[in-house]
């Protein structure tokens, strides 16, 4: 406010334009909120799908010369959407003659036993 208006009350132009200023600031913190919350949730998303691709296994199928192999569900050397098996096929998988488990992800740690 300028030196004129020193003392008075402010008229309702000046209140309305305070209370917008005051309205954009808390639209403008809630939409921030909004990302944080949005960023929080696709990152809790991730981890639990994370999580239970871990307890999950996957086949590559065999290709040319190449052997079938057995993943766990979060080897990122073959991915693949859905299709995933549990534990019992997996110990299946593995007993079978042409399939090996994957030399990375190692597969068959804590599986057999």
């Amino acid at each position: 406010m300028d030196g004129d208006s020193a003392g008075r009350e402010p008229t309702d132009l000046e209140k309305n334009r305070i209370l917008l200023d005051w309205l954009r600031w808390q639209v403008g913190a809630t939409e921030r909120r909004i990302r944080e919350l949005e960023v929080q949730e696709a990152q809790e998303r991730a981890r639990r799908e994370a999580a239970h691709a871990a307890l999950r296994w996957k086949i590559q199928p065999q290709r040319s010369n190449a052997t079938a192999l057995l993943h766990r569900g979060d080897c990122t050397l073959y991915a693949m959407d859905g299709g995933f098996i549990n534990r019992e096929e997996a110990m299946i998988a593995l007993a079978e003659p042409d399939i090996e488990p994957c030399e990375i992800c190692r597969p068959d740690t804590g599986l057999t036993s």
